[in-house]
């Protein structure tokens, strides 16, 4: 149970005993908040519930809170409580609990700061689900890093998650992808084969073309050009994932599962789906084509499904069939897809797909992330291959690595627009905000072996002689993490873990400033002991918070 949670319910028994003793009248069903306040002399946690119940009880907000303090029933996490004008009850915790959580912390290790709020529940996370014709854009790169952090806290809040890339494989980009392929290739080839219109641009199709020339020989070029194509798209595919895998696989991003959009075609599902909507009266044929009756559900115009051209599904059309066998054959109890900004037109439609499954809408979740800008020493960069600034995102990660890129994306919420310094990115000093928290773990590390080094154990230790206010404030900050996982898992807002390492970060600075850790000398021994001890769950707490952000933790730097 979180700290508030306990709160919660201490200030419910108090409120109970105020009233069972003529205190307080009778005040109906109350909703019990407990805040940080916002000066640190005015505790820990706060509530203002006097001043919710002041019209009702018709009393002054200052009485109910001073007979709420002194109703409040004695627990080991409070230390003390206090009343506070206009009505507010204030909170600090127990110096000796404080102390005793260092332990839970030593004990918990790499499981410090689950929370059981997902317990019992499965949601899946998609995220990315680029077209495979080619490599990762750095467009691409905050959806694959907010997506796979977000599932780290998930599975950290106790749900079953699991991660998931839709491989669009079917549509009408990967014809163009197909045509343009099978151009090239026999280009390569030396044969004078226009490029198809519309075709995919770039170097990427002429390199591809080229290595299954050299890796799987001419036999394509004889062929008809749509046997050709039988021939060179699964190979392509497969490297053009292959690729696509392994940048993920750099940047720290992996999944439980590729799913196939082909799979839907061939198995019979997209069909099955469609026959369904269309037994509900949801698909309308018009201009030659079949379209989603959306506005029977509240939407403003309907959506292609089927395409009068060539009677292909649209993107939507196999959205349709992919959410069907999301919800209603894996059945999950959430699904949250990780888009692009440019999607945002798609979100209602989703919404009512849901609704035409009989489903709660509610149960989909889909996150826009919004286009991040770059910049170097105070200039705007434009991505252009033939100016020579990067365009993918294995030529960002080769300028200032996976950790940079991770905590830098995932500093704003997703909805937020962003600016990249590569040049902070880079920095070696406690500018950079990625090196000062890394450093922080690494400084924690080398305090740790320095004690071994002079042989001085901590095991065991008296915690009770931890009373400095920097080592009460590290302790306060370190036992956040749990509540921090469990806001960032029910607002699906991974943001909160950046903010929270900074926090600690500076904690563990001012701790390091003021109180000397390590020191054999005689009558500092047992205080250096215990705050081994506490360097060790700041530790822990640090390693877990730069875990669930998908980064590392340097011992040294």
């Amino acid at each position: 149970m979180q700290i508030t949670d306990t709160l919660a319910t201490l200030v419910s028994e108090a409120l109970e005993s105020a009233q069972a003793s003529g205190s307080l009248p009778a005040a109906g069903d109350v909703d019990i908040k407990i805040e940080r306040p916002k000066l640190a002399e005015h505790g820990d946690f706060s509530t203002s519930l006097p001043l919710a119940l002041a019209r009702s009880m018709r009393m002054a907000p200052i009485q109910i809170a001073e007979a709420i303090a002194e109703a409040m029933p004695e627990n080991e996490i409070v230390g003390a409580v206090t009343h506070a004008a206009p009505g507010f009850v204030n909170f600090t915790l127990s110096t000796t609990w404080l102390q005793a959580q260092i332990d839970v912390v030593r004990s918990a290790g790499d499981n410090f700061g689950s929370v059981t709020t997902g317990a019992g529940q499965s949601v899946q996370v998609e995220f990315v689900s680029v077209n495979p014709t080619g490599p990762l854009h750095v467009g691409h790169a905050r959806g694959a890093v907010i997506g796979s952090s977000l599932a780290n806290v998930l599975a950290a809040a106790g749900y079953e998650v699991q991660r998931e890339y839709y491989v669009n494989d079917a549509g009408n980009q990967m014809r163009v992808f197909y045509d343009t392929l099978y151009s090239r290739y026999m280009q390569a080839a030396g044969h004078d084969v226009p490029l198809p219109d519309p075709a995919y641009p770039g170097e990427y199709l002429q390199d591809l073309a080229s290595d299954l020339l050299k890796d799987l020989g001419n036999g394509a070029v004889s062929k008809e050009k749509s046997e050709a194509i039988a021939d060179l798209a699964p190979e392509s595919l497969k490297r053009t994932l292959d690729e696509i895998r392994g940048v993920l696989g750099k940047l720290g991003v992996s999944y439980d599962q590729w799913f196939h959009e082909s799979d839907l075609l061939t198995s019979g599902r997209f069909d099955e789906v469609l026959n369904y909507l269309e037994d509900a009266d949801l698909i309308i044929e018009r201009e030659g084509a079949k379209w989603f009756a959306a506005t029977k559900l509240g939407l403003e115009e309907d959506t292609v499904v089927i395409r009068s051209d060539d009677g292909g599904p649209t993107y939507f059309g196999t959205d349709i069939a992919y959410h069907h066998e999301k919800f209603l054959k894996r059945k999950f109890d959430r699904v949250i897809n990780v888009w692009g900004a440019d999607h945002h037109g798609h979100v209602a439609r989703m919404k009512a797909l849901l609704q035409a499954f009989g489903l709660d809408p509610d149960r989909l979740t889909i996150i826009l992330n919004q286009i991040v800008n770059f910049k170097n020493e105070g200039e705007s960069l434009k991505f252009s291959k033939r100016n020579n600034v990067m365009v993918t995102v294995e030529e960002l990660l080769e300028e200032v690595g996976a950790d940079a890129c991770r905590f830098t994306f995932l500093s704003r919420s997703p909805e937020s627009h962003m600016e990249f310094d590569l040049g902070l990115a880079k920095t070696q000093s406690s500018e950079n905000p990625v090196y000062y928290v890394q450093y922080g773990h690494a400084r924690m590390a080398s305090i740790l072996r320095t004690a071994i080094e002079r042989k001085i154990t901590h095991e065991t230790a008296d915690l009770s002689l931890l009373t400095h206010n920097r080592e009460l404030e590290l302790i306060r900050k370190i036992i956040e993490l749990p509540a921090v996982v469990e806001r960032a898992a029910e607002r699906l807002e991974p943001h909160h873990l950046p903010h929270y390492a900074m926090d600690l970060s500076r904690s563990l600075q001012r701790f390091y400033e003021d109180c000397r850790v390590v020191s054999s000398e005689e009558g500092e021994l047992e205080i250096s002991r215990a705050r081994l001890q506490l360097v060790e769950a700041a530790k822990v707490a640090l390693s877990r918070t730069l875990t669930l952000m998908g980064m590392s933790s340097p011992e040294r730097m």
